[in-house]
């Protein structure tokens, strides 16, 4: 097992939450990759309550989400040129710059449904550092079957 699978990287990225009423509200969220974990990227919204909320998401869809629409079901992922802001003219509250390129992800649960706007440019450099702990399509070699059965055991 590489040595490097216990890194974890981690970034602040500033979002905009497109809400029906017509408007936009920013927010942070943290992104947390781990090699220990080298297929998942953790992103944990930052929306007011005294606990995050987190979401993981398959480091493949966002990566492909930047060029192309990618995911079905819970989890849409796709780009757009600009802000949907920007094109519907939506009162925007607050400042969140997502200028350039946009990351568009929808997020739907039992709960309700979220679409929210990342700069599509601070996510590839995000996901770029995920690259250099653990390279693409080597996430095989990062995970250690053996500890994983004994865990999925131990809690049955």
């Amino acid at each position: 097992m590489n040595r490097s699978s216990s890194t974890t990287i981690s970034a602040e990225l500033g979002l905009r939450l497109v809400v029906p009423q017509q408007t936009i509200v920013p927010l942070v969220a943290s992104m947390y990759y781990s090699g220990s974990d080298p297929y998942a990227v953790r992103m944990a919204f930052h929306v007011g309550t005294d606990e995050p909320v987190e979401w993981i998401f398959a480091r493949d869809l966002l990566a492909a989400g930047i060029e192309s629409r990618q995911g079905k079901g819970d989890v849409q992922v796709w780009p757009s040129p600009m802000s949907c802001a920007e094109t519907d003219g939506l009162d925007v509250i607050g400042s969140a710059d997502v200028s350039g390129k946009v990351l568009n992800i929808e997020l739907s649960s039992p709960f309700g449904q979220a679409h929210f706007e990342a700069p599509a440019q601070a996510m590839a450099a995000f996901l770029q550092r995920t690259y250099q702990i653990v390279p693409a399509g080597q996430e095989s070699g990062f995970i250690n079957i053996e500890a994983e059965l004994n865990d999925l055991l131990r809690n049955a």
